[in-house]
């Protein structure tokens, strides 16, 4: 039994992070389960089909399970370590078993039913209606209407699924922790810039390379994002980015972090459980909770195809032109570890930018500054630090206050922005910690105010120089936040579909895709772009010229991200487990539809791909390009109106707040896009931003 004093206990706003350890785990998630079994019983014997007596006390028992796990499975992501691992292997069955008791209950699945079925349907709010339509989906894919048998086998499937799905990640985190380079000639790292040198010898003093320095080394190369895609751009020493994308693609794919046998059961076991529901393949289940239909998402995935391709086929020629100019042996030759070095010397050249000089330019305190200054003005709303008041997990994290005009406090965020390869997953993402909601308020006048983690992996500080970052990072950044706006602006009081809640998923990107826009506006680029020693203003023709690259390759990297959505769709719809055809032979085929570069034989990137396998794109990471179509749509409304006119964009910004990030899951989003917009999506936007629109007009 947990103690009184267990910190995941307590009564908190924010979470004690400072005082949860991993014998915490257990003990807490035990007596929490505890009490709300016999909340859960309690309402299964009181229950009756209103507002009050049903969803109320559903939200309760549902919001404790959701912030406590939540805590739990954050610092799982951030604060890794084997004690923690092993306390959630221990406990995640005790939770799964509770989630799945929960959603199949049949008293609590007939009393929706009832409310559907009431004379009162009609009064309902929109809001109410998604909650309870929402529900009673939710009931029906978690396998409420099986007999005893099936939903055993049913309950068997999902506990599997959730072990197997913490161990793909901890096998991605081990793997990519385990490749170490080590450098100690000067020339292996001709090319590199200084601040990833530096990195590299911080990182070797840690391994115990005490007198490691920057200039002299030596250097530990390794696998955590930034380095690689930094060793992938710029060395000249071909040999070492062949290794390290070799490394970086096959990772988990070997010995016992071997995540093949893992996929293998994942897709077997998502097939079962779908023919159990009664659907022909995993993908139907998938697209029951999402905008579009299968067709229809293969259908943009081949329209996209088609305006692309012809485009990638002549970057790739543009590379081979240029590598030959420049008198490079592999010109005849490119291979997947040469197009990333070979891009960024051809955007220099051709755009006369480098991405290393750009980078005094972006510091993460000025790109911060220019990013709320650009929230202030699109939607009337100041944040400002709030240090102080709540605990984190690490040193790096702060913690910010979201304010209306009044100065009323509406949310809290805390930022976790570099990365720490030793214990904190690969990547960038949005949690919540809590969710805006009336009845899970203990003040009866306001709301419960949601609060937000967003967490990114990008170059981390170094001695002498605050953290400097690529576009790539600086678009992150504002791609995560764009997640958090909608989190935080909701004005949707019912919890169940407040902020991104029961927004069906391949619409939960428009937000964040939307704000990446903005990273490629002339006034945005000079709010955040000032040098972090002199604060000198990015130049204006600098500025222009980011704009005018942000179509560079446009075509190939459309062309990737289509492979990730194919791949994603072929293994839920169409594959076999256990079939004669393996799951890297359907990649290849794949690959040579999206990749003008065969892609490598023995490439393992499917080991890796953890949105689709360890977390909720399953059969829906074409959510991406589903979602960005509208997102594009969206942003164009404020070129219409004048992105040079300030009151026009600040009237165009309280639309898309009061409808976009207002209403959260509590009207369906073509409702809420037609709301804003006036008409439905086209893809015009879309392929415009990225130079696209004349290869599909042709």
């Amino acid at each position: 039994m947990a103690s009184p004093q267990n910190p995941l206990l307590q009564d908190f706003i924010f979470p004690p992070y400072d005082a949860i350890e991993a014998h915490h785990v257990c003990p807490a998630i035990q007596s929490l389960l505890m009490t709300l079994e016999n909340d859960l019983v309690e309402l299964e014997n009181t229950i009756a089909p209103t507002w009050p007596c049903l969803v109320v006390p559903l939200e309760k028992i549902m919001d404790k399970l959701s912030v406590v796990w939540g805590i739990v499975n954050h610092l799982s992501s951030v604060k890794d370590s084997p004690e923690l691992r092993a306390a959630i292997e221990e406990i995640q069955p005790n939770k799964v078993e509770f989630e799945l008791k929960l959603r199949q209950s049949k008293p609590i699945y007939k009393a929706f039913k009832a409310i559907r079925d009431s004379s009162n349907w009609g009064n309902l709010s929109d809001a109410r209606k998604r909650v309870v339509d929402l529900k009673l989906k939710e009931a029906v894919l978690y396998g409420v209407s099986l007999d005893d048998t099936k939903r055993d086998h049913f309950n068997e499937i999902e506990q599997e699924l959730e072990k197997l799905a913490q161990k793909f990640e901890e096998n991605i985190l081990d793997a990519t922790k385990k490749f170490e380079k080590v450098i100690t000639d000067k020339k292996d790292t001709e090319g590199l810039p200084l601040t990833t040198l530096a990195i590299a010898a911080e990182t070797a003093v840690l391994k115990g390379y005490e007198k490691a320095t920057a200039d002299d080394g030596p250097w530990v190369i390794t696998l955590d994002s930034p380095m690689y895609r930094s060793v992938l751009q710029h060395a000249r020493n071909r040999s070492l980015r062949e290794e390290v994308y070799r490394a970086y693609v096959t990772r988990a794919s070997g010995g016992p972090l071997n995540n093949t046998p893992i996929i293998e059961r994942i897709l077997e076991l998502r097939l079962k459980k779908a023919k159990l529901l009664g659907y022909s393949n995993y993908a139907e289940v998938s697209f029951e909770t999402k905008m579009a239909t299968i067709d229809r998402a293969k259908d943009l995935i081949d329209k996209l195809h088609n305006a692309s391709w012809s485009s990638a086929v002549q970057d790739l020629e543009d590379l081979r032109d240029f590598a030959r100019a420049q008198g490079a042996e592999e010109a005849n030759d490119l291979n997947q570890w040469d197009i990333n070095f070979w891009s960024e010397r051809l955007r220099e050249s051709k755009y006369d930018l480098n991405e290393e000089e750009l980078r005094p330019y972006f510091s993460l305190p000025k790109v911060m500054d220019g990013l709320f200054n650009l929230t202030k003005k699109l939607f009337d709303i100041d944040i400002e630090p709030a240090d102080g008041i709540a605990p984190v997990w690490n040193k790096d994290v702060d913690l910010y206050k979201v304010t209306d005009s009044s100065g009323s406090p509406m949310s809290y965020f805390y930022f976790d922005p570099y990365s720490r390869p030793s214990e904190k997953r690969s990547g960038a993402w949005m949690d919540v910690v809590v969710g805006r909601s009336r009845a899970l308020s203990s003040d009866i006048t306001y709301p419960r105010l949601p609060i937000a983690h967003i967490v990114c992996n990008q170059t981390p500080p170094t001695k002498d120089k605050p953290s400097l970052m690529t576009i790539r990072e600086v678009e992150a950044v504002f791609h995560e936040f764009g997640h958090a706006l909608q989190h935080m602006l909701t004005k949707q009081d019912e919890g169940l579909v407040s902020g991104s809640k029961g927004i069906e998923w391949d619409a939960v990107e428009i937000a964040s895709q939307f704000m990446e826009n903005w990273c490629y506006q002339r006034d945005t680029i000079l709010g955040i772009a000032k040098h972090y020693e002199t604060g000198e203003v990015l130049p204006e023709e600098t500025c222009l010229r980011i704009i005018s690259a942000r179509t560079f390759r446009a075509g190939s990297q459309l062309l990737r991200q289509l492979r990730y959505a194919g791949i994603d769709l072929e293994l839920h719809s169409s594959y076999v487990p256990g079939g004669s055809e393996s799951i890297y032979h359907i990649d290849q085929k794949i690959g040579k539809k999206t990749h003008p570069i065969p892609l490598l034989p023995d490439d393992r990137f499917l080991c890796s791909f953890s949105h689709i396998f360890a977390d909720k794109y399953a059969a829906g990471y074409y959510s991406y390009q589903w979602a960005e179509v509208l997102s594009a749509d969206a942003f164009s409304a404020f070129e219409e109106a004048g992105l040079d006119n300030d009151q026009s964009l600040r009237e165009m910004g309280y639309k898309f707040r009061e409808t976009i990030l207002a209403l959260g899951g509590g009207k369906s989003p073509n409702e809420v896009f037609l709301e804003f917009r006036g008409h439905d999506p086209t893809p015009d936007a879309f392929l415009r931003y990225n130079g696209l629109l004349p290869t599909i007009a042709a």
